[in-house]
């Protein structure tokens, strides 16, 4: 029985998911809904074939690695790789760091909002989807996404000036991450860099600050068009342990002006 609840469930996965949704071509010539049986193989790092007795109710028992490649090629959120755990007998690990994929519904929702400036972020700060006002307002986002090493490694006035209550809460939510996720290679490397290269976090670190998202104003330092007044809301995405940040300008102020010239600026590139 429950290796046919195992195959139900992967049958009905794939069948959700679009190509789009996890970075394939379409291409020609399809003519069912949902990912190919090939494709998720591919995507979960094992042969098609074992992928096919699966989904047939054929398969031996799968382990747990294979399982988070499942998960991981799935799209699945935490509650849902937990499921797909215990429908397999395998009693689930938690996930080894924060999900760094973003959901395809949350990117679109960000090209969406051409007159505010948003990014998602990991529980480590690594900027993972943003869009062009977001890109032209904070620059260098595809080169350096870390908002926490840019902030107290890099010193940027976009992320410095004005933003001393940032600092405390990039550093609430970093401890809050080693604690979920105390075996991530790239996480632990991240605060090891900080520590080393900044005493400003290792103070803030020390003082072990409490700060929760919401709706908060801030002063930025753009390079080009000076002091921005910028509202900055939060919005949770809980089952990737994920945020996503909007920054919008009031109305009728010299800063929603220059939103509006770094959105053009952003246009034309």
């Amino acid at each position: 029985m429950a290796r046919e609840e195992l195959a139900r469930f992967l049958r009905d996965r794939r069948a959700g998911l679009r190509p789009d949704h996890v970075a394939l071509p379409a291409g020609p010539g399809r003519r069912t809904p949902g990912l190919r049986r090939e494709e998720v193989a591919e995507l979960a790092h094992m042969s098609t074939d074992y992928y096919v007795r699966l989904e047939q109710a054929r398969g031996p028992r799968p382990s747990a690695r294979i399982l988070d490649g499942l998960a991981e090629a799935l799209l699945l959120a935490p509650a849902e790789r937990t499921h797909l755990f215990r429908l397999a007998g395998v009693v689930p690990e938690p996930p080894a760091g924060p999900p760094r994929r973003v959901r395809p519904h949350v990117t679109a929702l960000l090209h969406r909002l051409p007159a505010t400036a948003a990014v998602v972020t990991s529980a480590d700060y690594e900027v993972l989807a943003w869009n062009p006002l977001a890109d032209a307002l904070l620059g260098g986002l595809a080169a350096n996404p870390n908002l926490a090493r840019r902030r107290f490694l890099l010193r940027e006035p976009v992320l410095t000036c004005g933003h001393e209550d940032f600092a405390a809460f990039v550093v609430w939510r970093l401890r809050a991450a080693a604690d979920r996720y105390p075996h991530d290679a790239e996480l632990t490397s991240l605060l090891r860099e900080l520590h080393d290269g900044s005493a400003e976090f290792r103070a803030t670190w020390a003082a072990n600050p409490v700060r929760a998202p919401g709706h908060r104003t801030k002063t930025m330092t753009h390079p080009d068009l000076g002091p921005l007044r910028i509202n900055c809301d939060i919005l949770t995405v809980p089952e990737d342990d994920q945020q996503v940040v909007l920054m919008t300008a009031d109305p009728g102020t010299s800063t929603a002006d220059a939103f509006l010239h770094l959105a053009a600026a952003g246009q034309s590139v």
